[in-house]
């Protein structure tokens, strides 16, 4: 029964030449308006005087994105492009001739060879087609995602900009200061560095000054403060020092000039309000802050 099939389903596959492409309704978010946003928050983390650790989480997120749905739509259009391939191969061999089956100048092995490769091909593109189909909404989903993360991005920019007073009264506390000495850090950095040790034994000790770092490290304003070996994820006691230690800056970062700190793949920024806040997987121990507790000052 297989055979006397094929003809029939290769005709109704043949009518899916014109495969459906992604929505009008989702898309894709502005190029000018991603460059617009991207250039507030850069003038807001200016006048914040260092990266707003809210800002970079976002921008990560827009940037995930964005990049999956460019890859759906790439794997969408090759996807789209092998089922016309299929589809005009099909055409070409054509149907089987049901009455070739009789005829008696016909090799039955040949024709049963065209009907098995035409199944074949009917099969393939009935699964290519399917594929098609869950790519389209696959890259429906990704184009509103990367869109909600630039209205989370506007959003986060806006709330932000009606915090900048408070801000400007914190850094005004603090001042500005330069990095300078052998260490290439700020006064403030070194001070808060010598509070911290003084409370909180670093035997794995503390990394600070990373010439290059387009953040904080590059400033002279931020110290990495070590709970395990690097790479390591910091475990029982060594873990415990950390969230001591986090705490411990949460409650006197005000008083000491702490500006933010990153601890367990979250951070806590004391311009933008407090409270901590998850961060996005960056691929790694150290790159997620689970071996050590970054501490940036004014």
């Amino acid at each position: 029964m297989r055979i006397w099939r094929v003809a029939g389903l290769v005709a109704v596959l043949a009518g899916l030449l014109g495969l459906p492409g992604p929505s009008p309704a989702a898309a894709d978010p502005s190029p000018a308006d991603l460059r617009k946003l991207t250039k507030q928050a850069a003038q807001l983390e200016k006048r914040y005087r260092g990266q707003i650790q809210s800002l970079e989480e976002i921008k990560l997120q827009v940037k995930k994105a964005t990049t999956t749905s460019g890859a759906l739509q790439a794997q969408l259009k090759d996807a789209q492009a092998e089922v016309r391939r299929i589809a005009e191969t099909a055409y070409m061999v054509g149907p089987v001739d049901t009455y070739q089956l009789i005829a008696p100048n016909v090799d039955p092995f040949a024709l049963l060879g065209q009907a098995a490769n035409m199944t074949y091909m009917a099969d393939e593109r009935a699964k290519r087609v399917e594929n098609v189909q869950k790519l389209i909404d696959k890259s429906k989903e990704a184009k509103i995602a990367a869109n909600d993360k630039v209205e989370k991005l506007r959003k986060e920019i806006k709330d932000l900009q009606d915090k900048q007073r408070d801000v400007e009264k914190l850094l005004a506390k603090f001042g500005f200061q330069q990095p300078g000495g052998s260490e290439g850090l700020t006064q403030r950095m070194i001070s808060v560095r010598a509070d911290i040790m003084q409370n909180f034994p670093m035997k794995y000790g503390v990394g600070c000054l990373r010439p290059g770092d387009p953040g904080e490290h590059g400033k002279g304003r931020a110290c990495d403060f070590m709970m395990s070996r690097g790479g390591t994820r910091a475990s029982g006691a060594d873990e415990a020092r950390g969230d001591a230690l986090a705490d411990y800056l949460i409650k006197n970062g005000a008083r000491i000039g702490v500006m933010y700190i990153i601890w367990k793949q979250r951070y806590y920024d004391i311009r933008s309000g407090g409270g901590w806040d998850p961060m996005s997987d960056r691929g790694g121990i150290t790159a997620n802050h689970y071996d050590h507790v970054h501490v940036s000052v004014f």
